[in-house]
């Protein structure tokens, strides 16, 4: 090389190194700068990309040239981002960044993060806005990956209006500096949760080994009075929680306390064990294998929640083996009194829960092998329940009622200011035998009942809708017999009437048997009563009160045969789920009038029989029973014979 281009490549040295080292000198210069005035312009990028008010009301410091760089803030202020009413979401008083350089797009990666005497305020609309949200329209990916994080006794406050939680406490969140070790984030709480004491706790994988692309396993554990749950879960990408699995078990005392967990209102009940797979995308939460027990009842099924529309949408399909209603209430968790007298309302008045139904649509799919409710049993229950702003759907309930058949529509309008109700309830071929009345394991009369119920009516609990009723019930009975003990406790003379004095028989025969009420405002008023025996034709009329679930019913009787009379009449009256039976005293001057009373009673009940099933006028017994209709009218006035 000569020394004419030796020169030229040590002055081109000299100036690449000057310049080198000029920019070196400018970019020292800019972050000695920033270093000390870094607070403003930091705070102007920071709140115009997140949308919410933050403030620096101590000093901050950042050591840049450093290989591990620091950033140090006092007294750190966020408020709620804008599509938030105005508050505070986080406060802490001490936050230390550490960092780390690393060969990537992003050159540096938080090696630590620790804050010190925090207060956080998580707030969520019941639209699922939420203060933690990094945009109105959901949460992002996460926070970044970080080695290692402690956060000790910070103050929590949660308002949760979307799923109905509220906690007040203290959580820790942290892992220990030891470098030459990866130990496991433990995040942990206590304090009230929905006005009861609960403490919870987290268990995740140790943040130095999360990955991205690589899922997060975690624990869960949170208890509340004698109630637990757990649950052992992932997050497919860390730290993003949109997408998460997680199988979760429960038990405890008492369905309704899971309310002090997860906000999520449930019947009293007796000790309960809960478990599902929960997964989550987005906004779309799948509960699957789903099992729940309590004393003999199960249930399971899968349910399905979207939260990304402007309404919940949920479609469940549900079975059981076994559902006893007995199951559920206060006396199967053990908080009714001892001494409490069973009450003889059983309807409550305690208004309908309406509000979720006017933000949520539902559709369920119900099928139950068996369902004891009161005194009866259900079998291959089925049916769908749709709710669609506010209008409660029940379509197609068909089950199995004592070896026939009960069909029922309803619907149920919570979204207007009186709840206005309608009930469709057919019955056919239901054996009566089989129904269980009061104590007794069998109905004191048999036969084969099908009957039809069309009422509406308003009102914000079950019991104001019962008072308010008003429709038609009827009801027919065929090839019958009524338990003679039942006839021999009211008196000889009645059972001479109504066949029982037939020394053979071990129950009086019934051919045919109607009885139509009409409803008005709660109260049925019996406008066709009938039942026609070998030896008589009897006719009722009276009321039952469906409010109070009580029955005033007076039964006469016009004998066939000579030599027969009735100087009593059968009053029947009490509970409708233990009805009284007895005589009562009929005065001679009331003969006539009863009589007219009788042929005016079974008037109607050709038609009767003709609109519940067409098919019974061709009956043998049936038939018998119009013709006779016809001929109770022409004696009426004539009175009893």
């Amino acid at each position: 090389m000569n020394h004419e281009r030796r020169v030229a490549l040590l002055r081109w040295a000299n100036r690449t190194i000057l310049v080198v080292a000029a920019v070196l000198a400018t970019v020292c210069c800019v972050l000695d700068y920033l270093q000390h005035h870094l607070k403003e312009p930091l705070l102007r990028v920071l709140i115009a990309r997140s949308g919410r008010q933050i403030r620096i009301d101590g000093s901050l410091e950042a050591h840049l040239l450093s290989p591990h760089p620091t950033v140090l803030i006092e007294n750190l202020y966020v408020g709620n981002p804008t599509w938030l009413p105005a508050g505070v979401a986080a406060q802490a008083s001490h936050v230390a960044i550490y960092l780390e350089w690393q060969l990537a797009p992003v050159p540096l990666r938080i090696r630590r993060l620790e804050v010190l005497g925090a207060r956080l305020h998580a707030l969520e609309e019941p639209d699922g806005r939420a203060n933690w949200h990094l945009h109105a329209d959901g949460p992002g990916s996460g926070p970044p990956l970080m080695r290692s994080l402690y956060m000790p006794d910070a103050y929590f406050e949660l308002q949760d209006k979307r799923h109905d939680l509220q906690f007040n406490g203290t959580v820790s969140a942290g892992q220990s500096t030891d470098e030459t070790h990866a130990p496991p984030l433990l995040i942990a709480g206590r304090g009230q949760l929905n006005g009861r004491k609960a403490e919870f706790q987290i268990i995740g994988e140790p943040l130095a080994n999360a990955r991205e692309g690589r899922p997060y396993h975690f624990d869960v554990e949170a208890h509340s009075g004698a109630t637990r749950i757990t649950g052992r879960g992932l997050l497919e990408r860390p730290f993003d929680f949109r997408a998460q699995r997680l199988l979760l078990q429960a038990n405890g005392p008492d369905l309704k306390d899971l309310y002090y967990l997860v906000g999520l209102r449930l019947p009293d009940s007796g000790p309960f064990q809960l478990s599902a797979k929960v997964a989550r995308e987005n906004k779309r939460f799948t509960f699957s294998d789903l099992s729940v027990t309590s004393g003999s009842s199960d249930l399971g099924g899968t349910i399905r929640v979207d939260n990304s529309g402007p309404r919940r949408q949920i479609v469940a399909k549900l079975a059981s083996a076994h559902l006893r209603l007995a199951d559920l209430g206060v006396r199967a968790a053990g908080r009714a009194s001892p001494d409490e007298e069973p009450s003889t309302v059983h309807l409550s008045d305690t208004p309908l829960r309406l509000n979720g139904l006017l933000h949520t649509d539902s559709k369920i799919i119900f099928r139950a092998e068996q369902l004891d409710a009161a005194e009866q049993s259900l079998h291959a229950i089925s049916g769908t329940l749709l709710i669609r702003r506010g209008v409660v759907t029940l379509q197609g309930l068909e089950a199995t009622l004592a070896q026939g058949r009960l069909a029922a529509d309803a619907r149920y309008d919570a979204a207007s200011a009186a709840p206005e109700a309608e009930l469709d309830v057919t019955l056919t071929g239901v054996r009566l035998q089989a129904l269980r009345v009061g104590e007794r394991r069998n109905n004191p009369i048999s036969g084969v009942l099908s009957g039809q119920a069309h009422l509406i009516s308003a009102g914000k609990s079950a019991y104001q809708l019962a008072a308010a009723a008003s429709g038609t019930i009827s009801a027919i009975v065929t090839h019958g017999e009524l338990d003679a003990s039942l006839a021999e406790a009211a008196s000889l003379d009645v059972t001479g009437l109504i066949g029982a004095r037939h020394k053979e028989h071990k129950g009086t025969l019934i051919r045919c048997g109607a009885v139509r009420l009409d409803v008005r405002s709660g109260t049925a008023t019996a406008h066709t009563l009938v039942l026609d025996t070998a030896d008589a034709l009897l006719a009722g009329s009276g009321t039952v009160n469906l409010g109070s679930e009580t029955l005033d019913l007076t039964v006469r009787g016009r004998p066939k045969h000579p030599g027969l009379t009735l100087r009593s009449a059968i009053r029947i009256q009490g509970e409708l789920a233990h009805p009284q039976v007895h005589l009562t005293a009929a005065p001679a001057l009331a003969q006539g009038a009863a009589a007219v009373a009788l042929g005016t009673l079974l008037t109607p009940v050709g038609g009767l029989l003709a609109f519940l099933n067409p098919g019974l006028t061709h009956d043998a017994d049936c038939s018998s029973l119009v013709a006779e209709v016809g001929q109770a009218g022409a004696a009426a006035n004539d009175g009893f014979r």
